[in-house]
């Protein structure tokens, strides 16, 4: 009973965020990416040590790098806004209801129940 399905992974029906391993990973993959092409502007300064300009543009880019790296290592993907529902006077309990007027919600009304 496979229900149009194909193969044996889940449908994702919600828009929940990546998991924090995963997060964690992903940033570990951008960070060696990085400083792998960090290695390879070094070569290539070394490479084109006889043009001056050539290699100056590799080492700036060399000594920039890690820094750049860390920073995106470290940063996570901003949470996500939540909307707090609140009940404000010109709402309804019963949708399809007429909204009350302003002048028939009491603001302070306090019930005693003894």
């Amino acid at each position: 009973m496979n229900r149009g399905r194909e193969g044996d992974e889940p449908v994702l029906i919600t828009e929940a965020a990546p998991s924090l391993l995963e997060q964690h990973d992903a940033r570990k993959r951008r960070y060696i990416i990085t400083m792998a092409v960090r290695a390879v502007c070094l070569i290539l300064a070394t490479v084109f040590y006889q043009i001056l300009w050539v290699m100056a543009f590799f080492a700036i880019l060399a000594i920039i790098l890690p820094g750049i790296a860390v920073l995106v290592a470290n940063d996570r993907p901003p949470k996500k806004a939540r909307n707090a529902h609140r009940f404000r006077g010109d709402q309804t309990a019963v949708s399809g209801s007429a909204p009350l007027p302003r002048t028939a919600i009491a603001p302070n009304r306090i019930i005693d129940v003894d």
